[in-house]
């Protein structure tokens, strides 16, 4: 069972749940001595000195020694129970705190395979509420799992040294304990199963919609998104309720049980102290029952707890998929030998194909280029055509799955992929910025990069404008995901990040779009001139982006159907002639 194999994950936290252990036999121990001291206070005290005619005094003396031996175990008990709460809460914390680490570090290792794998609503999912359910039933199954079993059985143990012929209470009382407990977690189980994959769907709605508020307003569609979330809230809600409802029967027929048992021994018991007064004292029938209501209590708490393990169950599987789930993309082994030459960065595609894992046919055929420094190398295509695949390829957030991409002559898969990312500046179509201010985002590529090479990279890519035009300049907020500046802004925003570390490779994926013809034409001229030794890559859906690029690569369904400059490409490639003759002129297209 995962959920117990998370318990020992911590080596450290070993000896304090054995730790735990002990001191939970300790507590079992005194709790279950209490009674007999009870009984020895009623029975040798206050009942024989009352029929006796003793004194008070007397009396005081009698029980005095009784008294404060079930006063020091009361005292033992409490002292040991505080301190299994807290070690119990420090285990929980601790593996909890280990869990959403190793979830993380996962996570941020997973390629973007295993990121369609598991939707971001339900990595969140895992990474907060599931852990959550095993911490909680942590802390429940050290305080109550093993010790629920111990006081069972020593209050069984003690009965049976008691026994005055009142057991079968005992069994009956047990054998109907479990069969309600049976009942409902038949009834219940395969509920909680599906609370977490529920909880997962309206995370994703909630997702969904919150992140496309503005084109559900801009089609009218709100009343269609409140469907669609009452629904998914609606499923979850009803199988919470039919759980709560199942559950909340279980107390009240405990509690029946619980009070008939004490009818049951109290009769019986009397009878047969009437029957037999030298047999069964008063004090033995007290601790009788107390001893029954520790077996029923016993049996009470571990069913509670057992109704919390299938949910934490299916949680601690949930979060064990992620951590157990390894990236398509790793290092291959000696990968931390190679490098790249400082004066080689050429990206050469020698007969590249891909496929996604779940495709049935290639998205990428055969695809053989090579982009040079100092050039910049367009890639332009019809929707569909795998130009944002490809250049995904070169960083490895895929891998290629037939022939050989090569940087500085080195098989990108036999590079460490730190050391292949920190020589890439890239730049995706959906522009990303982090909460904090521009200073902070632009020099995310590390500390390494200064005021001066933020201010270059913020004039390059055409953002010092509106940024001085900001009160704050460079110390402006940024809101999270860049939500409180345009989408230019924002892309100028990324694309001066992509520059601020100098990197001497720069792919752009589409990245232009959101700017208009002036900043577009202002951003190239910058370009050339700033990072004239850097292999630039821009993929591009504008023909006027690329209309100086010294190499443009066509993509038509993800194979390649020329390459060449725009002027060779318009005489030889029907599919770019196409595409520039949707976009430009007669005049430009003769120019």
């Amino acid at each position: 069972m995962k959920f117990i194999s998370i318990l020992f994950r911590t080596k450290k936290l070993i000896p304090v749940i054995i730790g735990i252990i002990c001191l939970l036999m300790v507590q079992a121990y005194c709790e279950l001595m209490l009674p007999r001291y009870m009984s020895r206070i009623v029975d040798e005290g206050v009942m024989q000195v009352s029929l006796s005619g003793g004194t008070a005094n007397q009396m005081m003396a009698a029980i005095k020694e009784p008294g404060l031996g079930m006063l020091l175990f009361a005292c033992i008990a409490i002292v040991v129970a505080v301190l299994i709460g807290l070690l119990a809460s420090l285990s929980a914390a601790s593996i909890g705190r280990r869990l959403r680490r190793e979830t993380f570090e996962h996570v941020m290792a997973f390629s973007n395979a295993e990121m369609d794998r598991f939707s971001a609503a339900s990595l969140i999912t895992r990474s907060t509420n599931d852990i959550q359910q095993i911490q909680m039933a942590i802390v429940m199954f050290l305080r109550m799992v093993l010790f629920s079993p111990a006081m069972a059985v020593g209050g069984i143990i003690m009965v049976s040294r008691t026994d005055v012929g009142l057991s079968w209470i005992v069994i009956v009382a047990v054998v109907s304990l479990l069969a309600v407990i049976g009942i409902l977690l038949g009834i219940t189980m395969p509920k909680f199963k599906r609370m977490q994959p529920l909880i997962d769907g309206v995370n994703l709605v909630s997702r969904e919609i919150l992140t496309g508020l503005p084109v559900i307003r801009a089609f009218c569609r709100e009343d269609f998104e409140r469907e669609r979330f009452d629904k998914a809230n609606t499923e979850l809600y009803e199988t919470q309720l039919f759980t709560n409802r199942a559950m909340s029967l279980f107390f009240p027929i405990i509690m029946v049980i619980m009070n008939v048992v004490s009818i049951g021994v109290v009769w019986f018991g009397g009878e047969n102290i009437a029957a037999d007064p030298n047999g069964m004292q008063v004090g033995d029938l007290m601790a009788f029952i107390t001893y029954t209501m520790i077996i029923v209590f016993s049996f009470m708490m571990l069913s509670m707890v057992t109704v919390m393990l299938p949910r934490a169950s299916v949680a601690a599987d949930r979060v064990m998929e992620v951590i157990a789930t390894e990236s398509s993309i790793v290092d291959r082994e000696g990968a931390e030998g190679q490098d790249i030459s400082n004066n080689n960065n050429e990206i050469r595609f020698e007969d590249v194909s891909f496929r996604f894992h779940d495709a049935e046919a290639d998205t990428l055929s055969h695809i053989t280029f090579a982009a040079e420094p100092g050039q910049t190398t367009a890639i332009i295509g019809g929707t569909g055509s795998g130009k944002s695949t490809l250049v995904h390829l070169i960083p490895r957030l895929f891998d290629v799955t037939g022939g050989r991409l090569t940087v500085g002559g080195v098989d990108v898969r036999d590079l460490p992929q730190k050391t292949l990312r920190a020589r890439i500046g890239f730049v995706p179509q959906k522009g990303m910025l982090f909460s904090g201010t521009i200073e902070s985002n632009i020099k995310y590529a590390g500390p390494q990069v200064t005021d001066g090479d933020m201010r270059q990279a913020a004039a390059v890519a055409q953002a010092a404008d509106f940024i001085e035009e900001k009160e704050d300049g460079f110390e402006s907020e940024v809101a999270q995901g860049g939500s409180n500046v345009s989408g230019g802004q924002r892309q100028r925003l990324a694309i001066a990040r992509a520059l601020a570390g100098k990197p001497p490779i720069l792919i752009f994926d589409d990245s232009f779009s959101a700017l208009d013809f002036r900043t577009d034409a202002a951003l190239r001229r910058a370009l050339a001139e700033n990072v004239a030794g850097a292999t630039v890559i821009i993929v591009a859906q504008r023909v006027a982006t690329i209309l100086r690029a010294d190499k443009i690569v066509v993509l038509d369904e993800g194979k390649v159907v020329g390459i060449g400059t725009h002027r060779e490409l318009l005489g030889t490639c029907g599919v770019y002639r196409e595409i520039a003759a949707s976009q430009l002129s007669e005049k430009e297209l003769s120019a």
